[in-house]
């Protein structure tokens, strides 16, 4: 679900502090663009919010979630944008979320 080793290596490249305001503005820009799915599920621009989504998972290490975010993502490039489950993928965020978040002390303190 979480790329831990992806999640390190970020940490290590730029330190504790630097990695702390990342989470942050990851966490606030990724809820923003999951509220906007939350509020319509099948949006005109679905495959350019996914994208952009599957980019900021794999940053923070998300893969589950950036994997799911792809799979939509080409889907809707491919015309198939109504079949996307995009509660599936709202799911995965916010499962993604709570490990991420309820292990990052642990991580913190390493």
């Amino acid at each position: 679900m979480i790329d831990w080793a992806r999640v390190r290596e970020l940490r290590d490249e730029i330190g504790a502090d630097s990695f702390g305001e990342v989470v942050d503005l990851f966490l606030e820009e990724v809820e923003a663009e999951i509220a906007i799915l939350r509020e319509s599920l099948a949006t005109d621009d679905l495959e350019s919010r996914l994208h952009f989504l599957k980019g900021s998972a794999l940053n923070l290490g998300f893969s589950e979630f950036a994997k799911k975010c792809q799979t939509g993502e080409t889907a809707a490039a491919n015309g198939a944008g109504g079949a996307v489950d995009v509660t599936d993928i709202l799911a995965s965020y916010d499962a993604s979320k709570t490990v991420f978040l309820a292990e990052l002390e642990t991580l913190s303190a390493a």
